[in-house]
């Protein structure tokens, strides 16, 4: 510490600019170091995982709506809806919100989904 007071500012402007260019060399170093591990991670993740994207799964029609809001609806697949949840805690059936195949299937796939009667369920 010493050494660095009795220095002139001329001699401390000169050892600020050397450690200033090892600095930046080291960083330099260190950065491609990096990028190369990076490099090595991004293709044995991509050995690992899907070699694409994931496939598209078609539209799924609802299969269930909302008697207190028609605009809720659910196909019946993945996790139940709370409006579901609430109804069933309440005692009703799941057979109870099935929407009117007529109604559901009225549209352009109609002749892809024949009308087939549930036995104890009227249509």
């Amino acid at each position: 510490m010493e050494a660095l007071k009795s220095m002139s500012v001329d001699e401390l402007w000169r050892l600020n600019e050397e450690l200033t260019s090892i600095l930046a060399r080291k960083i330099a170093e260190q950065k491609a170091k990096l990028e190369e591990r990076l490099r090595f991670l991004e293709n044995s993740s991509s050995a690992i995982g899907p070699k694409g994207p994931r496939r598209a799964y078609p539209k799924v029609l609802p299969k269930y709506q909302n008697p207190k809001n028609p605009a809720e609806k659910w196909s019946g697949r993945g996790k139940q809806p709370h409006w579901v949840q609430a109804q069933l805690r309440a005692g009703k059936k799941l057979d109870h919100f099935l929407i009117d195949r007529q109604n559901r299937w009225s549209g352009r796939h109609a002749d892809q989904y024949p009308l087939v009667s549930k036995p104890g369920l009227s249509q």
